[in-house]
């Protein structure tokens, strides 16, 4: 038996390193844009005196990267689980937008913030709170938060592959312009491949759906094909996701001043001087708490596909992985770049087999190899990765057979989760409509006495949470 054999316990999991090597490989693949995304996010936040706009964004890619392996490595070597870690989307642009150009927060300040936060993680993962929250959600959220994933990835998916468009009247519309769209033809070609590849059980089917609608994708644009115009002209109020491109990016290159993050690192101790006690708060509640829900929910979501849970719906040592996630945090703060979150993209690699840390080990390896070779790393497509989310989607939608539709106290909570994560774009309020609805349909029933007071305190938290991140309180202290 081998060292990773061992170490990793592959048989006791039931896997091998050549399917734990594959699910790391397609895990990356789905998540390499982070690349270019973050430093894209970041940059127009973050001005460092002396540096180019883009040394800042070389800068912010090199302490992406650096975050994405840590937290993963210690994903992989500490919980021993598939699950890869990198800075959150959504959490990045709630730092960038709301947090520094919006509400004029130094981003040292915000960065500030971020270490904060990691540093709080790591003490109440230290004490089992993290974990004690976690066991109060209540059953049918838990058993939802798969399925609701698998509807988020879904519409995340279907947009970066132009299938959808928006619509001024209903948000949500099939592409008008589908039929001359060379990004949506080429998108459900290959969803449709790595789809019967799937089924015809063929190894690594994933990947090579990616690598085919990758290459078909740079034929298209060698032959002169262009994708749709993003703002449709023909059709007012009506756009495509964007980025358009036929082809990753390309043009992405280091400098030697772009390896030199020390102006980013420890920037974090300049933001605690003139700090506004009840502002800073507030903008280290916001970050805890939609990190913390979206963790919670994206580790129970793909365990539940892996088969982890167990059958109250919880992860064993569920600790270990948050542990991972409070250290990758701390030392993304501390390096400069925003929160890391686990990534829900990590359910492409658990679909391909993956069980172990050592599907994290590779990601992690593959992470730091992008620091030679991000252009490599970028050139990956959007729309030729996201297929994957939709093939993942369609097969996270098994989990709702573990509800009881015939109980409201069951349904509703399972279902206002699953509708609302993809609606909202956000894990973590598909959550809280679920634990909210719990106790309140539970008393309705006549049931109240089955509600454990911690989960009453849990939704009065989320309505605490939803004043504060919509009425303007947090702008007003700032």
């Amino acid at each position: 038996m081998g060292v990773f054999e061992r170490f990793f316990g592959l048989d006791e999991h039931d896997t091998d390193v050549r399917t734990e090597v594959l699910a790391g490989l397609t895990t990356f693949l789905t998540m390499s844009y982070i690349v270019v995304v973050n430093p894209s996010i970041l940059g127009q936040a973050i001005d460092i005196a002396g540096r180019t706009d883009a040394q800042t964004r070389q800068m912010l890619t090199v302490v992406t990267i650096i975050a994405a392996a840590v937290a993963t490595l210690v994903m992989a070597f500490y919980a021993n689980r598939p699950f890869a870690q990198a800075p959150g989307l959504g959490l990045n642009a709630f730092f960038a937008f709301t947090v520094v150009l919006g509400l004029n927060v130094p981003w040292e300040t915000a960065l500030a913030a971020v270490v904060v936060e990691g540093v709080l993680f790591i003490v109440l993962t230290m004490a089992g709170a993290r974990e004690y929250i976690i066991r109060l959600f209540p059953k049918p959220v838990k058993f939802a938060v798969g399925a609701g994933i698998g509807l988020f990835l879904a519409i995340i998916g279907l947009e970066a592959m132009h299938v959808v468009a928006s619509d001024p009247a209903t948000f949500l519309q099939f592409n008008p312009v589908f039929a001359t769209d060379p990004i949506a033809i080429i998108s459900v070609v290959g969803l449709f491949l790595t789809f019967a590849l799937y089924a015809a059980d063929v190894p690594g089917s994933i990947v090579i759906g990616i690598v085919v609608t990758t290459l078909a994708s740079y034929v298209a644009d060698a032959l002169g094909y262009v994708p749709a115009d993003p703002t449709v002209p023909s059709l007012e109020g009506v756009f495509l996701y964007t980025p358009t491109s036929l082809t990753g990016t390309t043009d992405v290159v280091y400098s030697v001043a772009g390896y030199d993050i020390t102006p980013l690192i420890g920037a974090f101790l300049r933001g605690f001087s003139n700090v506004d006690a009840l502002g800073f708060s507030l903008i280290v509640f916001t970050f805890f708490f939609v990190d913390f829900f979206d963790t919670a929910g994206t580790l129970t979501g793909v365990s539940q596909i892996a088969g982890f849970l167990d059958e109250d719906g919880n992860l064993p040592d569920i600790d270990r992985p948050l542990m991972a996630d409070a250290i990758g945090t701390t030392v993304g703060g501390i390096i400069g770049t925003s929160t890391v979150t686990t990534y829900i993209e990590s359910s492409t690699g658990v679909e391909e087999g993956g069980r172990t840390g050592l599907t994290a080990l590779v990601v992690a390896l593959l992470f730091l190899a992008s620091l030679a070779l991000v252009p490599l790393a970028a050139a990956v497509p959007l729309h030729a990765s996201h297929i994957a989310l939709v093939v993942v989607a369609v097969l996270m939608l098994a989990n709702i057979t573990d509800i009881d539709w015939s109980d409201l106290s069951q349904s509703v909570p399972a279902g206002l989760t699953m509708f609302i994560m993809p609606f909202t774009y956000s894990i973590s309020y598909g959550i809280a409509a679920g634990i909210i609805s719990y106790p309140i349909i539970k008393a309705a029933q006549g049931e109240a006495s089955d509600v454990h007071a911690g989960q009453w305190v849990l939704a009065g938290a989320f309505v605490f949470y939803f004043f504060v991140r919509t009425s303007g309180l947090l702008a007003g202290q700032l």
